[in-house]
């Protein structure tokens, strides 16, 4: 007999740890992926109802590993939160070029492939829902940030086709796009302290609250907050020269 588990991806910190608390709040069995096994054990005692996977899904064959893991427990995914993912801040070819391609490797790969697993299982069950933790970077090039704003770009992309190709399957998938967010992302990228990402930070409570409505409302793209909203339309009324030169100023 299978158990139906809301899988989330990243959940020792950041948006990744608020999905595992609200997502408890519902009564969901959680299994809980992230590299930092005491922060995941930690937090998976506290919840109850929840196990962990310690694992970098940026490694080759990680992902398949990690849905190796859940079918011998017995488990089916019935909630895929797709939120493990890293940014770097500079100049592209001042950057290890290793860590960049383990940024690629993360933030589009293993979410596809982990997306790709699951979806057999929720056919079966007739019903199911992935979160696809994108970014307002995703509307946008980012001198400064060039690469991850390419695979939030990816993120986009991939999961708006996706929610059109499952639309009347019963699955959900949702394209959750976040500014922002008063979590330890921009410290490890290296923009903490920025007074102009500060000024619209948002809590990581609003914006899980948000994707998690979004998903249930099976909302192909999810903005939270006014300013991410004018952001992620900037080039609806600005040139794309314009858009790429202000993300340019903010990163610096």
């Amino acid at each position: 007999m299978t158990s139906t588990i809301t899988l989330i991806t990243g959940a020792s910190a950041g948006l990744g740890e608020e999905f595992a608390r609200q997502y408890a709040r519902k009564g969901h069995r959680l299994v809980l992926v992230a590299r930092r096994r005491d922060r995941l054990d930690a937090l998976a005692a506290e919840l109850g109802n929840a196990r962990t996977i310690a694992t970098d899904l940026s490694e080759p064959h990680a992902a398949s590993r990690l849905l190796a893991d859940v079918a011998s427990a017995g488990e089916t995914v019935g909630t895929l939160v797709n939120n493990a993912g890293f940014g770097l801040v500079g100049a592209f070819d001042a950057l290890d070029n290793a860590r960049q391609r383990e940024m690629i490797d993360l933030n589009c790969g293993a979410l596809t492939e982990l997306a790709h697993g699951v979806i057999p299982g929720m056919k079966r069950l007739g019903h199911g829902g992935i979160v696809n933790v994108a970014s307002v970077a995703s509307f946008q090039p980012g001198p400064g940030m060039a690469v991850y704003f390419a695979t939030k770009a990816y993120v986009l992309s991939f999961t708006e086709a996706l929610h059109e190709e499952l639309r009347k399957s019963g699955i959900s998938v949702s394209a959750l796009c976040p500014g922002p967010t008063a979590t330890e992302f921009g410290d490890v990228a290296g923009f903490g302290g920025n007074s102009a990402v500060d000024a619209v930070k948002m809590t990581a409570e609003e914006v899980v609250a948000a994707g998690i409505a979004g998903l249930d409302a099976n909302k192909a793209v999810v903005v939270p907050g006014l300013a991410n909203k004018i952001s992620a339309n900037s080039s609806r009324f600005l040139t794309r020269k314009a858009v790429r030169k202000i993300v340019g100023i903010i990163k610096k």
